[in-house]
């Protein structure tokens, strides 16, 4: 089944289709100072997988091969590609889906840089950096 989510103004759409790769909380600094979170929820979706279907997002190169796509008018992160670590995939922000609760997340990952003060479900599995 087709998932459908959206940016604050609805202006940047997408459609995401399963099976979906992973659906975990990052924990890694440059998420959450994207974000100002201390944590962010993502849906791994494989290149062929998904489309935007509204205003396309505006990108950021946030390092080598590392881009971030967010919506140019509100602001609001769409999804991240990381061609160095996981090439061939998108990541979805979760919480912009239109029904969140149609994903569970499955573990917590870059947890090596999570925050004292804040951790997203403990008891999922663990990964220092990138899911294996």
């Amino acid at each position: 089944m087709t998932l459908t989510g959206h940016c604050l103004c609805n202006r940047t759409c997408f459609e995401i289709d399963p099976p979906f790769l992973f659906v975990g909380h990052c924990h890694c600094e440059s998420c959450r100072r994207q974000t100002a979170s201390a944590f962010t929820t993502f849906i791994g979706v494989e290149q062929g997988q998904w489309r935007w279907t509204g205003v396309p997002p505006v990108r950021y190169e946030s390092g080598p091969g590392r881009t971030r796509w967010f919506c140019a008018g509100c602001g609001a992160p769409a999804a991240y590609e990381n061609q160095v670590d996981s090439p061939g995939e998108m990541h979805f922000f979760a919480a912009l889906l239109d029904d969140p609760e149609a994903v569970t997340p499955e573990m917590n990952f870059h947890a090596d840089e999570h925050l004292s003060w804040a951790f997203g479900a403990p008891e999922l599995p663990v990964w220092r950096r990138q899911p294996e």
